[in-house]
């Protein structure tokens, strides 16, 4: 099941470090956003967070899901429940982006309907005090995909 984090709940923070290292970022953008979780036998298995980001457009900008769940098929679950919430919400464009070694993240994302639109050269160097590696690849560059609702 997943559903929209209440405000009284406590932030699945752990969960969202595992998809963006920085705190102050998560922390940030989920206070102008909306987390959801998915639970699964009582446990938060995964979460997604939604943030407006231009007119009729909104991004998905973190999907997490933990460790143990991975390669069951939750990520895509989360995906597809960001889609259908944008639209219900009344967007027409929702948005995503990924590290440039993301390559498993990339699948994924297509997979579920969204072409690649961009590249933010650097952006990792520019937002993150550390640098991050994924599938032993320094994350440097940001992929941006999108679609249209």
């Amino acid at each position: 099941m997943i559903r929209e984090l209440n405000k009284d709940e406590e932030l699945p923070l752990e969960l969202l470090l595992s998809a963006d290292p920085s705190e102050k970022l998560v922390r940030e953008y989920v206070s102008r956003g909306k987390c959801f979780i998915m639970n699964h036998n009582e446990i938060i298995v995964g979460t997604y967070v939604l943030i407006p980001t231009r007119p009729e457009t909104v991004e998905i900008v973190n999907v997490a899901v933990n460790e143990e769940y991975h390669g069951q098929g939750y990520g895509k679950q989360l995906v597809l429940h960001a889609i259908e919430t944008a639209k219900r919400e009344g967007y027409k464009t929702i948005e995503i982006g990924t590290g440039n070694s993301g390559v498993v993240q990339l699948a994924l994302y297509q997979k579920c309907g969204f072409r690649m639109t961009s590249i933010d050269r650097d952006f990792f160097v520019r937002h993150y005090d550390e640098p991050i590696f994924e599938n032993g690849i320094q994350v440097i560059d940001m992929v941006r995909l999108s679609q249209d609702l």
